[in-house]
């Protein structure tokens, strides 16, 4: 008999706030995630793709029922801190649950074991199907020997090694077994099926212990017999298996700490960035198994998607940890997604289609350092060719775009901003000195990279302002600039708080503290002490598990102050991968960067996750909020736990390690840019004296142009310069003696409609 209640309530993953993680390293396509003691989403075939909500378990006898994961009394380990085979205790009244979580490294399969002590209680799995990364439209049934989803290709089983006393599929918040308890104390449906919807399966099983499977495929009864394999072949060996895999790979592990709760969460966060990496597409990286505030809706993508940004974060992170290897399957992924025209989608699913459409010029530019910081090491080896392409095309997209990128890294603004900035020029530099362009271009890239560097504080710092007479500093640099404004005088639309424009020069954030961790900028420069001094003073907080900060002032991106979750408004929360960026820049001017390691990892769920975000209000128990433990947002985040193993590393190794020598020995002595390159996006206000002008573009043009007010009137050809390119080069002697250069160009036969000057 088909249940009651179709279609059932609208679907919601699970929360975010996550236990633990978990895969096997054999050629097992399933990643598991535990939240409050139970299984969350399981992502098959590949990391992008969640399959189910939950499988949680009720545990009942006569006259009591007590769902675990509400009751909310447990304990996690695990073997070692890099091992993620979690085993969970549920304590309640007048039970024990033991759990253990083990993905089958040869098959498509997790497997369960459990245990259950109490007299008279039996145990009840609940099973939530979201198959296609959905929980709409989902078909559920009772088979003869286990419970079984399928919606489209996707499909799964759920079979005990003890058989299911009795069983039951429904439509969730109608006729799902939750439902059943909730309304009679007791299991008493018995439905067959629950088809073309949110669904749900529930089985019976005796007191004692025993073995669940829960197996997929692309029809039920391969994942049945996937299942059916792995209870045959027996827990122990094939838990025997998976930890010897893990300790395998952690055996190539360098990590050192100065304290045994850093150097175990070191583990933890190599462990992490491990899990993340898919087995269907060796190399991509997501950048969280998890959907931010999840449990208040169905979005498909999550964060289980692949930000290059964030891939190459962890790249980086691995390679300085010692695992070579996992590097450059990363670098290699990144070689086969980038795009034809240099860059990459600014995120996209395991197999490579994107999802959403925005350009990030930084996630160009962090898989160019990653490549470079492979070929300084020596390690590129027969990845040499196809990442002397993929550095080629994605600096040529770096100079035709840049400076000034589409959006921020929080994917929010457009403009000049000091991170990207940082990035750009990194890239530029580490690329041509260490090789990877022609003569040419090498140069170009250079007086290209010199000139932007030179530009930073033209587009990205004020003086003289309030802010700055409030805090006694000379000037700061601010968090973003959009095009065609200037940051003294300039606006910018605050995102996440319904279109409020505020001035750029209040908005402040971390990014500056980039152009010293690239060796751009000294520690010690002036500049940067005393935007420090403002960023200290306006986005620190001060939390029980130590300071972190804001991404910016005035951001809208968390909580509502009820703790309600993000729905397109909210409050900025703190992130803890900024205090790891603070923790750099204390590295680097001989302070102690040993506080926001600490801060890092106290903020961590129970099995040692670092969140994207961290509570920084007043309790909310109810709704599990505490000031400095994980907030709604994505747990674990990649890029977090990647900063927190990069810094960990740079105590170690005494730099950072995105430090190329290269960068560091250009830009070691301020010097000043000879070549200043202007285009529409990185406008030359004012050339400095005895210096050349090179006015470009990525189209051929013709460049009109007089001085003094359109005196002398004369056109030029613009001509190839490098990296796909075209420019007229006005040479400093030619410049001498005028107040002032006017000019406007010609792209075929059309004029762009626009007079511009630059004061000489």
């Amino acid at each position: 008999m088909e249940a009651f209640g179709k279609p059932g309530i609208q679907p919601t993953w699970a929360s975010s706030d996550k236990d633990l993680i978990s895969t096997a390293l054999g050629s097992s396509r399933t990643w598991l995630t535990l939240g409050y003691g139970i299984l969350d989403e399981v992502f098959w075939p590949s990391t992008g793709e969640p399959q189910i909500r939950d499988l949680g378990f009720i545990v009942a006898k006569e006259g009591a029922w007590f769902e675990v994961k509400r009751v909310q009394r447990y304990t996690l380990s695990t073997p070692q801190p890099e091992i993620p085979l979690a085993q969970v205790v549920h304590q309640g009244q007048g039970y024990t649950l033991e759990l253990e979580f083990l993905p089958d490294p040869s098959r498509d399969v997790i497997l369960i074991r459990y245990r259950l002590e109490g007299q008279g209680f039996k145990l009840y799995p609940l099973l939530a199907p979201h198959l296609g990364s959905s929980g709409l439209g989902n078909a559920a049934w009772v088979g003869q020997d286990g419970l079984y989803a399928q919606k489209d290709w996707a499909a799964l089983a759920l079979t005990s090694q003890v058989s299911f006393l009795r069983a039951s599929a429904g439509y969730v918040g109608a006729s799902d077994g939750w439902q059943d308890f909730d309304q009679h104390g007791a299991m008493t449906w018995a439905f067959a099926r629950a088809e073309a919807g949110n669904v749900a399966l529930m089985g019976e099983l005796p007191g004692g212990e025993g073995v669940l499977a829960l197996g997929f495929a692309e029809s039920a009864k391969g994942a049945r017999t996937l299942a059916a394999s792995s209870l045959a072949e027996g827990f122990g060996p094939i838990r025997e298996r998976f930890i010897a895999d893990w300790k395998d790979w952690a055996s190539r592990l360098r990590i050192s700490a100065p304290e045994p709760t850093l150097a175990k969460e070191g583990k933890i966060s190599a462990m992490v960035l491990k899990v993340h990496e898919d087995t269907t597409y060796p190399g991509a990286v997501v950048a969280s198994l998890s959907t931010p505030w999840g449990f208040a809706h169905d979005d498909p993508g999550g964060y289980h998607l692949v930000w290059p940004r964030d891939a190459a974060e962890a790249g980086l992170a691995l390679l300085a940890a010692g695992q070579t290897e996992d590097a450059r399957r990363m670098l290699a992924y990144l070689v086969a997604t980038q795009q034809p025209d240099g860059q990459w989608a600014q995120n996209f699913f395991p197999d490579g289609s994107s999802y959403w459409q925005g350009v990030q010029l930084d996630e160009a530019a962090f898989p160019v350092l990653l490549a470079c910081k492979l070929e300084e090491g020596g390690h590129l080896g027969n990845l040499q060719l196809p990442a002397t392409t993929m550095v080629r095309k994605a600096l040529a997209f770096i100079a035709q775009t840049g400076p000034s990128s589409p959006q921020d890294r929080w994917e929010e603004n457009a403009g000049a901003n000091p991170f990207t900035l940082a990035a750009l020029i990194a890239a530029l530099v580490a690329g041509a000195e260490l090789g990877f362009l022609e003569e040419g271009d090498k140069h170009y890239a250079l007086s290209l990279a010199d000139s932007w560097n030179a530009q930073i504080e033209e587009w990205t710092y004020v003086t003289d302002t309030g802010l700055d007479h409030q805090y006694a500093i000379q000037g700061h640099y601010v968090r973003i600039t959009p095009p065609g404004q200037t940051a003294l005088r300039g606006e910018l639309v605050v995102k996440n708080r319904q279109g409020e424009e505020l001035p750029i020069r209040r908005l402040i954030g971390l990014e500056f503290l980039y152009l010293v961790r690239l060796g751009l900028r000294s520690a010690d420069d002036p500049r940067i002490r005393d935007t420090l001094k403002l960023v200290d003073a306006l986005l620190r907080v001060e939390t029980p598990s130590g300071p972190f900060y804001h991404r910016y002032n005035e951001d809208g991106y968390g909580e509502h102050a009820d703790g309600s979750p993000f729905d397109g408004s909210g409050i900025g929360r703190v992130w803890p991968l900024l205090a790891g960026e603070r923790g750099h820049y204390a590295l680097l001017a001989g302070e102690d960067p040993l506080p926001y390691l600490r801060a890092m990892a106290i903020a961590t769920s129970i099995g040692g996750l670092i969140p994207e975000q961290v509570w920084d209000s007043d309790p909310i128990p109810e709704k599990g909020l505490y000031p400095g433990k994980p907030s709604g947002s994505a747990m674990p985040l990649v890029w977090a736990h990647a900063e927190f193993l990069k810094l960990l590393l740079a105590v170690q190794n005494h730099q950072p390690t995105e430090w190329l020598q290269a960068v560091a020995n250009r830009y070691r002595q301020p010097t000043a840019s000879e070549v200043w390159h202007w285009r529409t996006d990185g406008p030359v206000g004012q050339l400095p004296k005895v210096s050349t002008l090179l006015i470009e573009d990525p189209h051929p043009f013709t460049l009109r142009l007089g001085f003094d007010g359109w005196q002398g009137v004369h056109e030029l050809e613009a001509t190839p310069l490098g990296l796909g390119l075209y420019g007229v080069r006005l040479e400093a002697a030619a410049l001498q003696g005028h107040a002032t250069l006017e000019f406007t160009r010609r792209f075929g036969e059309s004029w762009e409609g626009q007079n511009y000057q630059i004061v000489l």
